[in-house]
């Protein structure tokens, strides 16, 4: 594995826990700017090895899950987060690329080129929601979640005071839904806390946090008791336009009652944007509430339709962040903390000091080399940084002032959790027949689900909504279970008893039956479920679903060799060598074992996918085992003049000569000449035909996928299948679900309350099937709902 590639897996990991404190526990541990700094990381090492990127990735996807108290609630338009600039480079670069993409004239040295309107208004630091009307009156509020799926908080949104209703005037659009910040006021904020420290509660750290803790409270009491308020800033589905322009929707949406921020305003090109940037700079610390930026957008509606979307983000607007705020501390000591991978990560302790008004005392340091990038030692003065949230980045050590008892940071031999061996990892690169082993930034703790953090981490990635989803085992839950000594790997919590948890704090008669009534649920997940349940590394949902729907057994998922599994779509070396050392993993294999011990009845197991079984070639088989100097021309070569491996294996050099240049004769035969290889090609061979799709083997009749090269979309309420079980439905007949209507739409299925996506359908003339066409569709295709 390459440096690039196992720092790209530490960023996906950290960021996935920054994402879940951030959107779902409202208790973030870094800053923006160190997160964002993380993501921009991220970013260009995607950006600089494409073939890394997968779909769980954070840069595809926003956010975390929603919290399991609340209904959820899918976003018929995603909330999708915004890209960043920090500098005026960073604004620079957007306006050409908003230019360009919109085909318009640049400036040369005879004059300027096209100026782009963008909208301006101020970044509040508050919760995205998102609030839906229907005929004007309001009938549903909604956290921003994942992007895709919130929760449903409507009975607290109704307390906000400035949010209306009912909308007023007339001519609002049947279906309307409005997009905006709920904050809290600097002076709000001041108040809150008096108020808790009279009668003893606890405090909040800042407005952000307040607000989005008083807004997802299960008692809409204390919402209604908290000085909240809501600034529109655009619109999601809607059944009819409104206005051409940014600008026009917000004004009109003001003109029916709904609060809108006073600095808004439109720029004329990219100097003016600056301009404005600048000036609410300076006027930052005098505004009733936190800002940590300016967003800026396209103006023109046509335009942004143009322009389109990343994966998680549009290209026509973007956030200016304001720059990082900065502070002198001295580093009390580093601690060690271990997740779910057995990562055993620095944490810097800090001397409390108070940055942008908030205390803050600790930071992560990511790994050692970082800390030796650093030159950081315990006792050191640091510069530390931080821009709007809690916990700050050490980005400098002040040499200078470094004391003479300073003390060098040194990793723990053992883990500080289970005392185990903590190892340095290894970077293994595979490439033509070749390994390259070099050491990793990462040290792990060997004990593995011995190792009690390690177990909390796996477990509750394996009750989670999108794994076996186990409902009402939240993180405290498991940490619980995990102390108590009652699990010691996923399998035993299929053993708990009612006697064993109803004790358990937090539990009562009826929870312990609900939570023994989910697990009892859970026991027929679907074989995709199932394997993204396990957290294998580098096995995210896509990769999962993959593995399932071309293996179709998980003994063959569980036997399948490096060389095989690189025959699936997306599916790399590295990748492939990751998901077998998972099952070739003794510890690993008896987990599996006892869970299926204790009842539970993989679903969705079969035949081999027919288009997967038909993927080999001779050919294609000669170019995967990477002999040096051979391409797949090479490797087509070979096989069309010998016809089998066991003749390439033993030809001799005149007839390898035949089929081959000098170059690459000598590689081949020296490469056959390893044992181990020999042995390698052989094992493939094998497998390939024991899963039957050798290239000898008798082929079934390939027609591809019912409906593959098709795209579907899923729009409104659906009643008589959830979202998700249409989607993998329609996937399993090779469809691809997506989240927007265009004119390369194949079929629009519309349940109850469906809006602008059924509007657009309708206007492109698309094939439109309700909920009960869809499930007789389905059932035409031999699919039970």
């Amino acid at each position: 594995m390459t440096a690039a590639e196992n720092r790209i897996l530490e960023l996906r990991a950290e960021l996935d826990q920054h994402n879940y404190r951030y959107h779902v526990l409202d208790e973030p541990s870094i800053p923006d700017a160190e997160y964002d700094r993380l993501f921009h990381e991220l970013k260009a090492l995607e950006a600089a090895n494409p073939e890394l990127i997968t779909s769980d990735s954070p840069t595809q996807r926003v956010g975390s899950a929603a919290l399991s108290a609340f209904t959820q609630v899918r976003h018929e338009v995603p909330m999708l987060s915004l890209g960043n600039a920090f500098e005026e480079n960073d604004m620079r670069e957007f306006d050409r690329r908003v230019t360009e993409g919109l085909d318009l004239p640049s400036g040369d040295l005879f004059g300027g080129g096209a100026e782009v309107e963008y909208s301006c208004e101020p970044k509040l630091d508050g919760l995205a929601v998102s609030l839906l009307y229907q005929d004007g009156v309001l009938v549903r509020g909604a956290t921003r979640g994942d992007g895709t799926t919130g929760e449903d908080i409507s009975v607290n949104v109704r307390t906000v005071r400035n949010i209306p209703l009912k909308l007023q005037g007339s001519g609002w659009p049947a279906t309307l839904e409005v997009r905006g910040e709920v904050y809290m006021s600097k002076a709000g904020f001041e108040r809150l806390n008096a108020t808790q420290l009279e009668i003893g509660g606890k405090t909040f750290a800042n407005p952000r946090n307040a607000a989005a803790g008083s807004l997802r409270q299960l008692d809409s009491k204390i919402t209604a008791s908290r000085p909240l308020e809501f600034c529109c800033y655009g619109l999601g589905q809607v059944s009819a336009e409104i206005a051409d322009t940014h600008i026009g929707n917000l004004q009109q949406l003001k003109d029916w009652g709904m609060p809108v921020s006073r600095e808004l305003k439109l720029a004329k090109g990219i100097d003016e944007c600056l301009d404005y940037y600048r000036d609410i700079g300076e006027r930052r610390n005098a505004l009733a509430y936190e800002i940590d930026g300016v967003v800026f957008k396209v103006n023109s509606i046509t335009s942004q339709r143009e322009l389109g979307f990343r994966a998680r983000e549009p290209r026509w607007a973007i956030a200016h962040k304001f720059p990082a705020m900065e502070e002198l501390t001295e580093l009390l000591d580093v601690e060690f903390q271990v997740g779910r991978t057995g990562a055993v990560t620095p944490v810097a302790r800090l001397k409390p000091v108070k940055v942008a008004g908030v205390t803050v005392s600790n930071a992560t340091l990511h790994n050692m080399d970082e800390v030796a990038r650093l030159g950081l030692m315990i006792g050191d003065t640091v510069i530390i940084r931080r821009a709007g949230d809690v916990i700050p980045q050490v980005v400098q050590v002040v040499t200078e002032r470094r004391p003479e008892n300073a003390r060098p940071v040194q990793i723990p031999e053992c883990c500080p959790v289970c005392g185990s061996h903590v190892e340095r990892t290894q970077l293994v690169k595979r490439s033509k027949g070749r390994e390259t082993v070099s050491e990793g930034a990462v040290y792990r703790c060997v004990g593995r689900l011995a190792c009690g953090a390690q177990l909390k981490q796996a477990i509750i990635h394996f009750v989670s909504r999108r794994a076996m989803d186990i409902e009402g085992l939240g993180e405290k839950s498991v940490e619980q279970l995990v102390d108590e000594g009652l699990v010691s790997s996923p399998a035993d919590l299929y053993a708990l008893s009612f006697e064993q948890i109803v004790d358990l704090e937090g539990f009562a008669e009826l929870s312990s039956k609900n939570l023994l009534s989910a697990i009892a649920d859970s026991k027929k997940p679907g074989l995709a479920r199932f394997i993204y349940a396990l957290g294998i590394p580098d096995v995210g949902e896509e990769t999962a679903k993959v593995l399932a729907r071309s293996l179709a057994s998980l003994a063959r998922v569980q036997q399948a060799l490096p060389q095989v599994l690189t025959y699936l779509p997306d599916v790399g070396l590295e990748v492939a060598y990751e998901i077998h050392s998972f099952f070739e993993d003794a510890h690993n294999r008896k987990v599996i074992e006892e869970l299926l011990k204790h009842g539970l009845e993989i679903q969705d197991q079969g035949e081999l996918g027919a288009e997967f079984a038909a993927s080999t070639t001779l050919g294609g088989m000669i170019d995967k085992l990477d002999i040096p100097s051979v391409g797949p021309g090479g490797a087509q070569k070979l096989a069309d003049k010998f016809g089998s491996l066991e003749a390439i294996i033993s030809a001799d050099w005149l007839d390898m000569r035949q089929a081959l240049p000098e170059k690459q004769a000598n590689a081949v035969r020296e490469f056959f000449a390893i044992e181990q290889n020999r042995q390698l090609a052989l094992d493939a061979e094998k497998q390939l035909r024991d899963f039957g799709m050798h290239w000898q083997s008798e082929k079934k009749v390939v027609e591809g996928l019912p409906l593959a090269g098709q795209t579907w979309v899923l729009t409104g309420s659906l009643e008589l299948i959830s979202r998700d079980v249409a989607k993998d439905k329609l996937e399993s007949l090779g469809a691809k679900v997506a989240g927007s209507v265009s004119a390369k739409t194949y079929c629009v299925v519309a349940g109850p309350g469906a809006g602008s996506k059924l509007v657009k359908a309708n206007e492109l003339g698309l094939k439109v099937l309700d909920e009960e066409a869809f499930v007789a569709f389905l059932a035409g295709h031999g699919i039970t709902v």
